[in-house]
């Protein structure tokens, strides 16, 4: 399949894309990150190892798109929790602590 990667066209297969990462460890993932075989590896690292150019020409997206095309599984992000914000009431009650009950 081709594909471009930082302004650059590729011919990727998923079978060349385990070759390259085979006995590559990876990581750790704080951000972005493609599962390739039983492991979760950083989108940029697997960008730098099947484009061989520097994580700054290109892009996290660039790659997981690149990815997912060839039918890898992409996870983005984990997005945080929202914060719960209390009433004044439920702020009161917090600080007094919850009753005992007996």
């Amino acid at each position: 399949m081709r594909c471009v990667i930082a302004r650059f066209p590729f011919e990727l297969t998923k079978r060349g894309v385990l070759e390259s990462m085979k006995g590559i460890k990876p990581e750790p993932v704080t951000g972005e990150s493609v599962i390739i075989g039983r492991r979760h590896y950083p989108l940029k690292q697997v960008g730098q190892i099947i484009t061989r150019q520097d994580r700054r020409d290109f892009s996290a997206a660039e790659v997981m798109r690149a990815m997912a095309q060839l039918g890898f599984t992409c996870r983005a992000v984990p997005r945080a929790a929202p914060l719960g914000i209390l009433s004044p009431m439920q702020h009161a009650s917090a600080m007094l602590g919850t009753p005992v009950t007996v």
